[in-house]
């Protein structure tokens, strides 16, 4: 698969926003030895808003490429939810390939012999999401909506060795709530890194 996962990440991030926090979502960093990784983006949407989306998708006459799992694997629950998947294998390389082949706020680096350092940079994240230009209304409006949303960064391989993340069975992982980045209270160093082992 060509499309960029950086680039992917972005639109799940803008997604979320644009439908006023209805998802969660979650990035996973599986190094998998010393050149590869698998990536994934996994969101998902609660049955009231997923209804709308498909009413709307409906009701379109042209497919919108931004729409909600425009790709990857969608998945329809019973109750109405709905998960998209969207995952990525590939070399470190075509991995943290951004737009237009600038620097798309991942990193993996070599840490020693038999060892990767993962990193994301966090500052254009907390920018993207920023609500500090919002008037009282339009914030208590997104509030109420993004309450108890949140973006999961995770970075997982053979061994953990070092990070600044939680450990949590094994993996690094830091939860951000929405409504931190919009109120700009969270409080997230410059970037978020993990040391696998990989051999």
């Amino acid at each position: 698969m060509n499309t960029r996962f950086l680039t992917r990440l972005a639109g799940a991030v803008g997604v979320t926003l644009g439908l006023a926090g209805c998802i969660d979502a979650s990035v996973d960093i599986d190094v998998l030895d010393d050149t590869t990784a698998r990536a994934t983006i996994t969101q998902d949407m609660g049955s009231d808003f997923y209804a709308m989306v498909k009413m709307s998708a409906a009701e379109s006459e042209t497919p919108d490429p931004d729409a909600f799992c425009a790709e990857g694997k969608l998945t329809e629950h019973e109750d109405g939810s709905a998960t998209c998947v969207f995952s990525q294998e590939g070399t470190f390389a075509e991995l943290m390939d951004g737009v237009d082949g600038e620097d798309g706020g991942m990193s993996f680096t070599s840490a020693g012999p038999g060892l990767i350092r993962v990193a994301f940079d966090t500052g254009d994240l907390a920018a993207d999401v920023s609500g500090e230009d919002l008037d009282a209304q339009t914030r208590a409006m997104m509030e109420s909506f993004f309450a108890g949303r949140a973006i999961t960064m995770r970075i997982s391989g053979p061994e953990l060795v070092e990070t600044n993340m939680e450990t949590v069975e094994g993996a690094a992982q830091t939860v951000i709530p929405f409504l931190d980045l919009i109120n700009g209270t969270v409080d997230l160093p410059d970037e978020l890194y993990a040391v696998i082992r990989v051999d």
